[in-house]
Formats: structure tokens, C-alpha cells, sequence
């Protein structure tokens, strides 16, 4: 039975996976109803009465109802303090600096990720590197999946910070000390980083030579970083609040320490914030339903997606078909492999932490592969490290709440921006793996 119930998860993955990337059906309708299709199949295993699906549909819409409240805000707050002029000034900044050049605009991107991203939340990395960068790829007629594609490729490095997440999820797993996990990872961080700013210089290479062939007019390289805002669809100029701008500098930089310090739920903090700066930068009643107006189709389309997974998370913990999942996986492991266990949990933690959570990857199945790699002679430590590598591909999956406000913030489709950066991210894999095996992060085989 346990066999069976693995095969319909894997087959309700791939079905997933197939439809939204064929563009077949949408992202929303997918992670709604594949879930469900595949739990009326799975009943005779489980023994579970149809009736009682909606219960756990519920479930996995409650657990993730925080981050869709925190999304929908956050996309308000950012939104507003786009239109009220707050990130003109950085914009104005990368202008100058990027002169028109597509290598120049997407190493800059790479780099403004990179540092956004030391704050460990991927949603606000999105939103700031997005507001500053977005108006100037729409301007030079840039192809949008590529800054969305390093703009996740370098989340995805810092993803591996012990407050990003995983890592804190491998020190409670297997009871270790953070810098015991995260020190030694420091140097595949900087070299997949560097991977990241050299596929960005790859990407402008390549759009400085098809820009080139564009009619002389297409693209006005020498445009002024007002021309550039003007030109954004999101900016109005009537929305503009210069005389507020250290205010809302001040109101941002306070959320901003709120987030890292924990001092509220981030949804709660979100909310108040965005209350905060509606009031003040719009006091008028027409105002607001205008900035509402402007970005409550962001909001929506963000905020359906993930109640929608909270489905298809719900369906994947209550059948228990992530746990098969998982027992299928680690049974067939055969005992001949056990002195490769570090290179085997790096390789499973890409694909697993795509289609399954952190939290069922992480408490589930990581501290079997440590129990099985500490008869050969591998640290926990040894194994937690290796299973961080998948990192650079979990940003993609869509199961992760802040990739849709990327997606949602770029105007591309969730299965278009994953065909374009799948390629790139599994590089990035690579590139981690294979720095962390020279590094001595963790072995390629145990000695035994």
C-alpha cells in the first residue's frame, strides 16, 4: 500500500509540474485541483472518506494563511512606497551608474540581490530589487525573465543564512550548533555567488548583442532616470509625496528591523505598516481607493496563489503521501552506498525540497540520512551541510509563497519563469556541490 500511495504523490507531482510548465492550465487551477483529483484516486489506500478531504484542504490553507495575509500587504506596502517616490532616488543612482548597458544593468541587479538578500526574506529581496530594477529593464526593452532569474538564483544563495530557514530547520533536526553548519559553507556561498554575477554578465552579453539589432529609436540607452520612472506603468507622478520621503524612509527602515528582530508576526507588521503610510501619505478617501486601485491585482492574484497551495500541501501531509514519499525514497537506498551518504542527501535535496516542504524534507527525512550516514563515519554536521545544497533549486518550487510575488512583480507566468531559470538554478546546484566536496565541506565518499 505504501508503494502504491508513493507512486499516485510522484505521479500528482509530475502531473503538477507537466500541466503548469505546457501552460496548459495556470499556476491557481493546478495547485486547486491536481491535489484534489489525486486524493479521490488515493481513498482506497488510505481509507479516508472523500467527505473528509475538505478538512484537510482547511488545514493546509491555514498554515499558510499568515504568509498569504503577509504577501498581500506586503505587495501594498512596497506598491506604496514605489508610487510615493521612496526608491527614485536608488533608481536614479543605478542609472548613472549602469549607462545603458545590459551587462552593466544585469551584474548591477545580481549584486543588488546579493546584498538585499543578507536580510534572509526572500519577499523583501523581490520587492526592493524589483522597484529599482524593473522600471530600467522595461525602459531598455530587457527580457524580464532574466533579471527575475538572477534575482532568485542570488536568494537562493543567501537562502543558506542561519535566519533564512533551511539551516536553522537542519540545527533543530539533528540537534547541532549553527556555526557548526553554517561557518563552513561560507566559501560555496561566495563561489555560487560569483556563478550568479557570471551567468548575469552571460544574460547582458547576450541582450547587449540583441539589442543592437533593434531600429536605432527601439531603445534610447542615454534616458534620464526621470524619463525612466516616468515611463514605468506603476508611477504616477500625481502619487509622488517628496516631502514625506524621510518619513517613509524612517517608517520602511523601522519595518525593516521589525522583520529581523521578531518583534510581531510578519503579517501583523506588514499590516500596521501599510496602515501607517496609507494614512499618512494619503489622508484622502479618494486616495486610497486610487493606491488600492493600483495594486489589488498584484495583491489578488499573489494572495490566491498561495491559499491554493496551502491545498496542495494540505492534500500531500493528510493522505500522508510525503511521508511514502519520503519511505520510498530512503528504502531504496542500497547499503553499498552508505559511505557516498553526503553526496546522496545533497542529491536528494534538490528534488525533494522542490516538491515537498522544507519542514517535511528537513524533520522527515534528513535525520534518517544522518542516522544511516553515522554508521560509515559521517558526521551529522557532514550530512546537514550536504543537504543545503538543494537550496539553489527550492526557490523554484511552488510550494515556496515569495516566488509568486516575484513572478507576480516581474508580469511573467510561474511556469515561464520556471522553464527560463531551471537550467541556471541546477548550475548553481552544481557549483555549490562541487565547491563544497573541494572545500572539504563534506566528503564525496566516507572512509571506512
Amino acid at each position: 500500500m505504501n508503494m502504491m500511495l508513493s507512486i499516485l504523490a510522484f505521479g500528482m507531482v509530475v502531473a503538477f509540474m507537466t500541466l503548469i510548465m505546457t501552460k496548459r492550465v495556470s499556476a491557481l487551477m493546478a495547485l486547486i485541483l491536481v491535489p484534489l483529483l489525486f486524493a479521490l484516486l488515493a481513498t482506497p489506500l488510505t481509507g479516508i472518506d472523500p467527505a473528509g478531504l475538505g478538512k484537510m484542504m482547511m488545514a493546509g490553507v491555514r498554515e499558510l494563511a499568515p504568509t498569504g495575509v503577509m504577501l498581500v500587504f506586503a505587495i501594498l506596502y512596497f506598491g506604496l512606497m514605489i508610487d510615493v517616490g521612496l526608491f527614485d532616488s536608488l533608481i536614479k543612482a543605478i542609472v548613472r551608474i549602469v549607462d545603458g548597458d545590459p551587462v552593466k544593468i544585469l551584474i548591477g541587479t545580481a549584486v543588488l540581490a546579493l546584498v538585499v538578500s543578507l536580510d534572509g526574506d526572500g519577499a523583501t529581496t523581490y520587492m526592493i530589487t524589483t522597484a529599482a530594477m524593473l522600471p530600467l529593464y522595461r525602459h531598455m526593452k530587457m527580457d524580464v525573465r532574466m533579471m527575475a532569474c538572477i534575482i532568485i538564483m542570488a536568494g537562493a544563495v543567501m537562502n543558506v543564512l542561519p535566519w533564512g530557514g533551511p539551516t536553522a530547520r537542519v540545527v533543530s533536526a539533528l540537534k547541532l550548533d549553527a556555526a557548526e553548519v553554517f561557518v563552513p559553507l561560507i566559501g560555496p556561498m561566495i563561489l555560487t555567488a560569483l556563478w550568479v554575477i557570471f551567468v548575469a554578465w552571460r544574460f547582458g552579453v547576450r541582450e547587449r548583442a540583441r539589442l543592437a539589432k533593434l531600429p536605432a529609436d527601439a531603445v534610447d540607452e542615454h534616458a534620464s532616470a526621470v524619463e525612466i520612472l516616468a515611463e514605468d506603468k506603476d508611477s504616477h507622478v500625481e502619487a509622488r509625496r517628496p516631502g514625506l520621503i524621510w518619513f517613509n524612509f524612517l517608517l520602511t527602515a523601522a519595518l525593516m528591523a521589525g522583520l529581523v528582530l521578531e518583534v510581531m508576526p510578519l503579517a501583523i507588521l506588514f499590516m500596521l505598516a501599510f496602515a501607517v503610510a496609507m494614512s499618512v501619505n494619503y489622508p484622502r478617501l479618494q486616495d486610497q481607493r486610487e493606491r488600492f486601485s493600483a495594486h489589488a491585482g498584484n495583491a489578488l492574484a499573489v494572495g490566491g496563489l498561495i491559499f491554493a497551495a496551502g491545498i496542495f500541501t494540505g492534500i500531500l501531509s493528510g493522505t500522508k503521501m510525503v511521508d511514502a514519499m519520503a519511505a520510498t525514497v530512503t528504502d531504496a537506498i542500497p547499503p553499498a552506498w552508505g559511505p557516498y551518504m553526503a553526496p546522496i542527501a545533497a542529491a536528494l535535496s534538490a528534488p525533494f525540497t522542490f516538491f515537498i516542504s522544507n519542514d517535511a524534507f528537513y524533520f522527515g527525512m534528513l535525520p534518517i540520512l544522518a542516522e544511516t550516514g553515522s554508521h560509515y563515519g559521517l558526521s551529522a554536521a557532514e550530512i546537514g551541510r550536504a543537504s543545503l545544497v538543494g537550496q539553489q533549486v527550492h526557490l523554484l518550487s511552488p510550494l515556496v509563497a515569495s516566488t509568486y510575488l516575484l513572478v507576480g512583480f516581474s508580469g511573467i507566468e510561474f511556469g515561464e519563469h520556471q522553464r527560463f531559470t531551471l537550467k541556471w538554478a541546477v548550475g548553481s546546484f552544481f557549483v555549490f556541490f562541487l565547491a563544497s566536496v573541494a572545500l572539504g565541506v563534506f566528503p564525496f565518499a566516507a572512509h571506512v
